[in-house]
């Protein structure tokens, strides 16, 4: 139950033509408090509710739990979040054994292009795109969670 995972801008929109699936994502933080997260997040027709403890000091490793949740009951608590639903498109893009997400935000975000990528252990070596740009992991303001209070729209 320990996520490690590397956040990266993008510096075009070649990932496109190399995703597999593309998703459309809904989320909202019924808590945004910096030593824990609650989210739940609407994915596709899935509903998902996810608990996240506070990143490490390089921002890579942190606690995760998820349990899929019914379409309803993700519906009904996304109406009891806080303020700041996040709104994005998630592209899955695979390159060697590892999987990048690539989010292109919408709404308040719009503009903003994120990809992520989750490792196995904190040096695990992968292959980079040409399309991955600065590394962001740990800057606070390309957190979700941060996000739904602070708009990218908004620096």
């Amino acid at each position: 139950m320990q996520e490690i995972e590397r956040k990266f801008l993008i510096t075009s929109t070649a990932f496109k033509q190399e995703a597999t699936v593309s998703q459309k994502i809904v989320q909202g933080y019924l808590n945004s408090h910096p030593e824990r997260t609650v989210r739940v997040r609407i994915k596709n027709e899935k509903g998902y509710i996810t608990i996240k403890g506070k990143g490490d000091k390089t921002g890579t490793t942190r606690f995760e739990w998820e349990k899929e949740i019914s379409l309803e009951e993700a519906q009904a608590l996304i109406q009891l979040c806080e303020l700041g639903v996040i709104d994005k498109t998630r592209y899955l893009i695979p390159k060697g054994n590892h999987m990048f997400e690539v989010d292109v935000f919408e709404g308040e975000n719009k503009g903003l292009i994120l990809a992520e990528i989750e490792l196995s252990k904190v040096n695990d070596v992968f292959e980079k795109p040409d399309w991955l740009g600065l590394e962001v992991t740990n800057d606070e303001r390309y957190y979700n969670a941060y996000l739904s209070k602070k708009p990218f729209t908004s620096w």
